[in-house]
């Protein structure tokens, strides 16, 4: 079993809510990125990424071809009717609050050194890296023995109860997606299934403030998602996720009330032999 360690430690660095909000325009030189001038993004005419009804991969064989082609074409896909739309909006209330306690009450749940749990920054290995335009709480709720109640946040009161309540149900998601792809692979449900029922779960929140020169900095560093799967849930409506997809950034508008699934690397090349 994985233990805190495995995952890394982050560098303390400054937080990004309270630069957003000084006056003043500045952004620091690490917060800087040139690259963004040379990435072309699609936008009028940017394809939608699949759609899967989860309720209807149960009974219909074409959603599960759906599901099958969003898989093997895309690696992304936003998931709907999957029975977790009241923990979702519940989470949603209690991740806000958290982001808009004062930095010092935050703070008490500041990562521990050689860490990546807690509110600050995740993988920032050097002092000339460059940073994200963002802030972060992250925990590890699955499995039940790596949890870290000290970094579990008390304000909201209700913000324990409601992240083990949505860690449960997005497991009980994530195992159900699996069954379906490995049905799809014509691999026994079970044997993909066993291979993530006991694996560690990583909740990561994301509070990306407004900036002046937006065009200037980047909220997430561009990567491919080293997991099982990831399922993604936007707070509100502003559109900031894109994918890369022959070539070109694609953006993403969730549906309301979706996940965006994502495959993650160890899918890709897991052998199911």
């Amino acid at each position: 079993m994985s233990t805190r360690k495995d995952f890394g430690g982050s560098l303390p660095v400054a937080n990004v809510q309270a630069l957003a909000s000084d006056n003043s325009g500045d952004i620091p030189i690490r917060d800087l990125r040139a690259e963004l001038q040379s990435e072309e993004v699609l936008v009028d005419e940017s394809p939608h990424i699949p759609i899967i009804d989860m309720r209807k991969l149960m009974v219909d064989d074409d959603e599960m071809e759906k599901l099958h082609f969003a898989c093997k074409d895309w690696g992304f896909f936003q998931l709907i009717n999957h029975g977790v739309e009241e923990v979702i909006e519940k989470m949603k209330m209690d991740v806000q609050e958290f982001f808009k306690l004062p930095l010092e009450e935050k703070n008490a749940y500041a990562q521990p050194p050689n860490n990546i749990e807690g509110y600050g920054q995740a993988f920032v290995v050097s002092q000339d890296q460059k940073l994200d335009w963002g802030d972060m709480l992250f925990l590890f709720p699955l499995p039940a023995s790596l949890r870290n109640m000290r970094l579990w946040p008390e304000n909201p009161t209700s913000f324990r109860e409601t992240l083990d309540n949505y860690s449960s149900e997005l497991h009980r998601v994530s195992i159900n997606l699996l069954r379906s792809m490995a049905k799809n692979l014509g691999v026994n449900p079970d044997k993909l299934a066993s291979m993530f029922e006991d694996g560690t779960q990583g909740v990561r929140m994301n509070y990306y403030p407004p900036c002046v020169h937006a065009d200037k900095v980047m909220g997430l560093t561009p990567h491919s998602d080293a997991t099982g799967l990831t399922l993604l849930v936007q707070v509100n409506e502003v559109q900031g996720l894109q994918i890369k997809k022959n070539g070109k950034w694609v953006p993403i508008k969730p549906v309301p009330d979706g996940l965006v699934v994502n495959i993650g690397d160890i899918i890709e090349v897991i052998n199911l032999k």
